[in-house]
C-alpha cells in the first residue's frame, strides 16, 4: 500500500519534531514505477572494506525493524578504496544475507551496471548489449536472486560532470547519433532483460538533464522501458540538481536517489573543528573525493549552527531537508557501523518547520557550490 509523504506537510513554526506515524514507515512510489520505497535508503558501498560482512548483516536487518525497505548497491562496490580484486564483494555479502535469512521479499534491491572505467570493471568498455547480459548475470549470481527490482546505468558513456568534474566538463567530442544509437541499443537489451524477468525498473546515474531526456524520448519511439529514477549526488552542500533536473524530474515523474546526502559524512560534523577520526572515510581518503576545500568547512558551520539555534542534531536535519524536496525518490545514506545507523533512524521522525527550511536556503545562498 502506498501512503502520502508527511513530510511535505510542514508544520507550525516553534514545531521541529512531529511524533505521528513515522514518515520512515511510510512508503511512496518511486518515479511512475510500482515501486514503493521508503524515503530512507540503505547504502552498501563500505560494506567488504570499512564494513564487515557480519557489521552489514547486522545494519540490513536494523534497517528492516528501522521500517527501511530500500538497499542500494552496485556491481563494483566496495569503494574506499576501490580494489580491482574486492569488485563485487558488496553483492555478495547482500547475496549472503539473502541465502541466510530468506528476506528477499522484504527489501527492494537496486544496483548498478558500471560503464567504462581505468581499471575496476570491465575496463574500457562501455555500456551496450554486451556489457549488459554480463553484468546482470554477475549481480543476480552474487545477489543470489532471480530479479532486480531497480538497475540503474552507474554513468554515462559519453561522460558527465559529477564528482566535480563540472569545473571542466566539456561537452565538445560528444557525438549525438554515437551517443542515440547506443542508447536504443541499451534500452532494447534492458526491455530483454525486463521480459526475461530479471529486473523490473530502469534508472539513470550521474546523469544530465538533456541525457535523460533523450533516455525518455528514446524509449516513447522505441517501446522500451522509461527510466523511473535517476541516482545523483544531492544534498544541502551539493545542489546541482536544483534546476533544470529538478524542472525534468517533477514534471516527468522521475525520482531522485540522492546519494551522500551528508556529503561523505561533512554534515554529520564529524570533522568540524579539524577532527579526523580514526577509521573515518577523511582518514582513508583525505580529499573526500574532492568536497574537502577551504570553503566548505565554514559552509557546513553554516548549517551546524542552524540546526545548533533549533535543538537539532546535524545529521537529523540534513537527512530531513532532503524529505521535503519536490522530486526526492529516496535519500540514500551510508553506514559505516551499527551505531551509525541507530543514530540515523532515532532523527527518523524529524519534520523541519519552514523557518529552518528557510535559514537552511539563506546559508545555501552564502555558500553556494563549497566544492
Amino acid at each position: 500500500m502506498c501512503f502520502a509523504l508527511a513530510v511535505f506537510e510542514l508544520p507550525p513554526d516553534n514545531l521541529y519534531l512531529k511524533k505521528q506515524k513515522r514518515y520512515l514507515m511510510q512508503t511512496h512510489a518511486l518515479g511512475h514505477s510500482d515501486l514503493s520505497v521508503t524515503p530512507l535508503c540503505l547504502g552498501s558501498m563500505t560494506w567488504g572494506t570499512q564494513t564487515a560482512e557480519a557489521d552489514a548483516h547486522a545494519q540490513l536487518d536494523r534497517a528492516l525493524e528501522g521500517g527501511i525497505n530500500f538497499v542500494d548497491t552496485a556491481e563494483m562496490y566496495p569503494v574506499n578504496p576501490i580494489h580491482a580484486d574486492t569488485v563485487g564483494k558488496t553483492e555478495q555479502i547482500i547475496g549472503n544475507w539473502i541465502k541466510a535469512t530468506g528476506k528477499r521479499d522484504q527489501y527492494i534491491i537496486a544496483t548498478k551496471i558500471s560503464g567504462r572505467n581505468e581499471s575496476f570493471v570491465r575496463p574500457g568498455q562501455n555500456i551496450d548489449a554486451k556489457t549488459l547480459c554480463e553484468a546482470i548475470e554477475g549481480s543476480l549470481r552474487r545477489l543470489q536472486t532471480d530479479m532486480i527490482d531497480l538497475y540503474q546505468l552507474h554513468w554515462p558513456n559519453r561522460g558527465s560532470y559529477h564528482f566535480r568534474q563540472n569545473w571542466t566538463f566539456d561537452p565538445s567530442g560528444q557525438s549525438r547519433e554515437n551517443t542515440q544509437d547506443n542508447m536504443i541499443e541499451v534500452l532494447e537489451t534492458l526491455k530483454k532483460l525486463q521480459v526475461a524477468g530479471k529486473i523490473r525498473h530502469v534508472g539513470l546515474s550521474n546523469e544530465s538533464a538533456w541525457g535523460t531526456a533523450e533516455w525518455l524520448r528514446l524509449a516513447r519511439m522505441t517501446g522500451t522501458p522509461e527510466v523511473v529514477s535517476i541516482q545523483n549526488e544531492y544534498s544541502v552542500l551539493c545542489r546541482l540538481y536544483d534546476t533544470d533536473l529538478a524542472e525534468l524530474s517533477v514534471n516527468e515523474n522521475i525520482g531522485l536517489l540522492a546519494f551522500s546526502p551528508l556529503a561523505a559524512g561533512l554534515l554529520t560534523g564529524k570533522y568540524r573543528d579539524g577532527a579526523l577520526p580514526e577509521g573515518s572515510r577523511r582518514e582513508l581518503n583525505g580529499t573526500l573525493g574532492g568536497r574537502w576545500t577551504d570553503r566548505v568547512g565554514p559552509a557546513v558551520e553554516a548549517y551546524a549552527q542552524i540546526a545548533l539555534k533549533h535543538g537539532l542534531d546535524l545529521t537529523h536535519m540534513t537527512l530531513a531537508w532532503c524529505q521535503t524536496r519536490p522530486f526526492m525518490g529516496s535519500a540514500i545514506f551510508g553506514a559505516t557501523t551499527l551505531e551509525q545507523l541507530d543514530h540515523i533512524l532515532k532523527g527518523a521522525d524529524l519534520v523541519l518547520s519552514r523557518e529552518v527550511i528557510d535559514e537552511i536556503d539563506a546559508a545555501h545562498r552564502v555558500h553556494p557550490m563549497p566544492y
